[in-house]
């Protein structure tokens, strides 16, 4: 740490390479905290947790015994000696008149204004709440119970939430019209988990139960990737400025040699005995309405179409905060990193985990994506991004933990479990810092 601030004061260190190494000591350091406690109103597993996205100041909880709160993260409600206590703001439940009937799977926050938050519950519903009045405002009834809901903080020209539910379609709920804008049909069993992209607004990513992680562009019909698990690439992809134009140009004739190609293949295509089909009557025309033929989506092959990420129903996405990686959950206990550009499995091996096999799970990175936090049964535990080794452990719930989330704000780790307790994990004062503090304002030759 002394290093650090000497190569700064000397101007070696960049600001933003001191910053990330004070935080990236910060992180490595998390236990849980001796200063702050969240008191949790919750009679239930706690499901969700979000920060809202504008102050980073107000965390928002969704439980299963229906009820939702807010909790104002940076002025405590009293204290009780040296350790400060997080009572909730206000809290919704079932006795409120237009409460959720069952658990709440998902809460999170209007992207932009503190003013909406959106839950998601096992009774069907969504509910879109205005947090000074903890009214609902717009209400959605799905056909199944709603697994994850999501909104996409970069959209500026949409105002859809996105809900995974048991039904195999992924439903786009718009809350200015307080109707369902259109539906994304391809998953073949329920959809437990919805990301939308760091780096567009307009692509939606979807986990299912079917073990397929599909990628959509909300303005056109049909996914246009399906990640495939057999194919992979070790390690970070190359940076952009390493192309060559020549290697892009290279590639481009490729493409197009392998289209003009695969035309060339459909126009003189077999059948079994031998007879060459009439391009003229055959080229360009749909299926049959009664033709057993399966109706693909658009640019997608049967092949892709039927691939899968996880063997088992993926629980949890994450996009990291660059938009370039995808990491993803399943049932099969299995951590997996996919490079978004190219769609395939980086090989990341992730030390062996223990995850929850039939519950939604929420994963959390640390800002310079360098770490991530899976909840693995009753334990946290951190990865390092790129290695798959556990660097912490983090120990503290009874019962099974559901979601972590961290505050870029703070660097500290927030979690809920099964145990009815939000947990929070601080960064641990190391020696230094104290040795600094206790050293302040000693020299008072300067007075």
């Amino acid at each position: 740490m002394w290093k650090d601030i000497r190569d700064r004061e000397a101007g070696k260190l960049r600001p933003n390479s001191f910053a990330n190494r004070v935080k990236s000591d910060r992180v490595s350091s998390l236990q849980l905290s001796n200063h702050k406690d969240i008191v949790s109103p919750h009679r239930g597993s706690v499901n969700s947790l979000q920060v809202d996205l504008t102050e980073g100041r107000y965390l928002l909880s969704g439980a299963s015994d229906a009820s939702a709160a807010v909790f104002d993260i940076q002025r405590a409600s009293h204290s009780e000696g040296l350790i400060a206590k997080y009572q909730c703001l206000f809290a919704v439940d079932k006795q409120h008149e237009h409460g959720h009937k069952y658990a709440i799977s998902s809460a999170i926050w209007y992207p932009i204004d503190t003013g909406l938050f959106v839950t998601g519950s096992y009774d069907h519903h969504i509910n879109v709440w205005d947090t000074n009045t903890t009214q609902v405002v717009v209400n959605f009834k799905l056909p199944g119970k709603v697994y994850r809901t999501a909104m996409s903080s970069l959209a500026t020209s949409h105002m859809l939430i996105a809900a995974g539910t048991e039904d195999v379609q992924v439903r786009l709920c718009d809350i200015s019209s307080g109707a369902f804008s259109h539906t994304l049909s391809g998953h073949r069993d329920g959809v437990m988990s919805v990301e939308w992209s760091a780096s567009s607004e307009w692509v939606l990513i979807t986990g299912g139960c079917d073990g397929a992680i599909r990628f959509w562009d909300i303005r056109r019909a049909g996914c246009f990737r399906v990640l495939d698990q057999s194919q992979s690439q070790l390690g970070r992809r190359p940076p952009i400025s390493g192309w060559t134009a020549n290697k892009l140009s290279t590639s481009k004739s490729h493409l197009a040699s392998q289209s003009s190609n695969m035309k060339s293949r459909i126009l003189h295509k077999k059948l079994s005995n031998g007879n060459a089909t009439k391009p003229s009557s055959t080229t360009g025309k749909l299926p049959a309405k009664g033709s057993t033929r399966q109706r693909l989506h658009p640019g997608l092959l049967s092949s892709q179409d039927r691939a899968v990420s996880h063997y088992g129903a993926v629980t949890g996405l994450k996009v990291t905060g660059d938009g370039m990686y995808l990491l993803s959950a399943g049932s099969d206990s299995r951590l997996k990193l996919w490079d978004v550009e190219s769609g395939c499995n980086t090989l990341v091996n992730y030390e062996t985990v223990r995850l929850h096999t039939n519950k939604p799970l929420q994963l959390a990175t640390s800002q310079d994506s360098a770490l991530v936090f899976a909840p693995c049964m009753a334990n946290i535990k951190a990865f390092d991004m790129w290695t798959g080794k556990a660097s912490l452990t983090l120990s503290g719930h009874y019962e099974a933990v559901n979601c972590c989330l961290y505050s870029f704000q703070d660097q500290e780790l927030y979690t809920g479990g099964n145990d009815r307790q939000i947990l929070v994990w601080s960064p641990s004062r190391d020696s230094t810092e104290l040795d600094w503090e206790s050293s302040a304002d000693k020299d008072n030759w300067s007075d």
